[in-house]
């Protein structure tokens, strides 16, 4: 959120800090751990990290100072949970031993767009095959960009809703090294490619 040059990061954008009201207008709640920054140079000052794990951005982990684009960030973790209707992390089989495989959503609905695929497959169950497939695509697109690792390469806020109402197009996105590093793991769902734009 900005306004004359005050900018306030909520720093724990989430699916349960999203309410809906009566009309089902969302409205954010939670604003405990949020901080006002004025100016790209005091934004640089808040490096203890605050927010739900699986949200927050590389920055909070790498202890690095931050900016508003790191709910930018929570809130492509976020669209992506609302596009599958589930986390976006779910175990998929448990060994004896504890251990398993895993399903991370944003890399499954990135080899999708990638692959090119029918977007229906990680659309929610619920919804029973009654989603535009181009508003998932464009909404997965957005989702991408959002949780890309350099915080520069995030869209803001007003891009993400320009994006989502269809009117700006945007390329599939270089998938976030931190992404990346989970192929390293042999038990986790993964891809990695380019798709040219369309």
């Amino acid at each position: 959120m900005r306004s004359a040059g005050i900018a306030s990061v909520h720093c724990d954008i989430k699916p349960e800090n999203i309410l809906l009201d009566d009309s089902f207008v969302p409205k954010v709640a939670d604003f405990g751990l949020a901080k006002l920054i004025a100016g790209r140079e005091l934004s640089r000052v808040l490096t203890t990290a605050r927010g739900t794990v699986g949200y927050i951005a590389p920055e909070w982990i790498a202890g690095t100072a931050i900016t508003a684009k790191v709910d930018v960030f929570s809130y492509g973790m976020t669209l992506f949970e609302i596009v599958s209707g589930r986390r976006n992390v779910q175990r998929k089989q448990q060994q004896a031993d504890g251990g398993g495989a895993v399903e991370v959503f944003p890399l499954l609905a990135a080899r999708k767009l990638v692959d090119g695929d029918e977007m229906s497959a990680v659309v929610d169950s619920r919804l029973c095959g009654e989603a535009d497939l181009a508003e998932v695509e464009r909404a997965c697109r957005v989702a991408c960009w959002c949780i890309q690792d350099d915080e520069n390469a995030r869209p803001t806020m007003a891009t993400v809703v320009q994006v989502l109402e269809g009117l700006v197009q945007i390329n599939v996105p270089p998938v976030p090294r931190s992404l990346q590093l989970l192929t390293d793991q042999p038990n986790y769902q993964y891809f990695f490619s380019d798709l040219p734009s369309k």
